[in-house]
């Protein structure tokens, strides 16, 4: 009983320690958990044996209202030698190429249209002009996987063009539009679009969009979600409620740590206790299974004595003939 009291304290002491380190870990930025709906999403589109080269359309949740997804599966030598020049407002050149390689790749295309801003919020000072344009390419092999990581989608000497058809309009005099490219942690880069003003260029996928300061613009009005529904893919935001978060964090980093260090100590002190236990039972086996003395009064004490001797005595006088 000892020992089984001993594995039920090694099991409490890892199922204890389990919440500190999951405490630990960072949370899913917002952004990545909508490229992985959009991408189990788009991959729903395809059907079990879809056509290369023919773009399919997906259907997203009530919660993403708004929100355009679609799928378009190519051979990485097809799209290496002619590209793919109208995939929506993307142009892909020859010489794009998909890494790792990959036999056939699937380009998954996003407009987060008013949802923008929520996902991918820009710098303070800066104001969309036009909604965030998405590609991103993956694996083709297993068309009913789900969280895939993502291929990078490289341009080589010609760069991907992405062109804006809406963007609003900016009083004259003002400062000029920017394209801004999101890498895949998140982090806007700013460049200045092509000579037509509503053209980027890149030579990597991602995320896309134009932005200006926002002092000449109005910022436009909040997206129509209820927060129920964007709870699961984007956590509160605001400086109290991270800090609420963080410090929660420490207290159950701290207290995991010492109900481990509590459960370590009793199970170690249950294990000498044991071992000490099993010496003593042992010993008194050991004591049992040994030969048994007869036990005489010795004076006022008892003393074994042995219940024969080796040699018995015999009388001088017999040894005379």
């Amino acid at each position: 009983m000892g020992f089984l009291a001993c594995v039920c304290l090694l099991q409490l002491l890892f199922l204890g320690s389990s919440p500190a380190a999951a405490a630990q870990q960072p949370p899913t930025p917002p952004a990545r958990a909508l490229d992985a709906t959009l991408q189990d999403y788009a991959y729903r589109a395809l059907a079990r044996r879809p056509r290369t080269g023919i773009v399919y359309n997906g259907t997203v949740p009530a919660d993403l209202a708004g929100v355009a997804v679609s799928a378009l599966r190519l051979r990485s030598g097809s799209l290496r030698r002619r590209g793919f020049p109208n995939y929506f407002q993307f142009a892909l050149p020859a010489g794009a190429v998909a890494r790792p390689r990959v036999e056939r790749a699937v380009l998954v295309y996003s407009d987060l249209g008013n949802l923008s801003d929520r996902y991918y919020p820009l710098p303070p000072g800066y104001a969309y002009l036009a909604p965030v344009l998405g590609l991103l390419a993956y694996d083709a092999a297993n068309l009913s996987a789900v969280a895939l990581p993502e291929l990078s989608l490289v341009a080589s000497t010609t760069p991907i063009l992405v062109s804006f058809g809406s963007v609003r309009a900016l009083p004259s005099g003002g400062p000029a539009p920017r394209c801004v490219w999101f890498d895949l942690d998140g982090a806007p880069q700013f460049r200045d679009p092509e000579a037509s003003g509503n053209v980027c260029a890149a030579y990597r996928g991602g995320h896309f969009s134009i932005a200006v300061n926002s002092t000449v613009v109005a910022p436009p009005a909040p997206a129509p979600a209820s927060p129920a529904a964007i709870a699961p893919l984007v956590p509160g935001t605001g400086g109290r409620a991270t800090g609420n978060s963080q410090a929660w964090k420490i207290a159950g980093t701290v207290v995991g740590s010492a109900a481990a260090l509590g459960l370590l100590a009793s199970a170690l002190l249950c294990l000498v206790r044991y071992k000490r236990v099993r010496k003593l039972e042992v010993m008194e086996r050991n004591s049992e299974v040994g030969e048994t003395l007869r036990m005489a009064q010795v004076g006022r004490a008892q003393a074994p004595v042995a219940l024969w001797t080796r040699t018995q005595p015999v009388i001088e006088s017999e040894y005379a003939a």
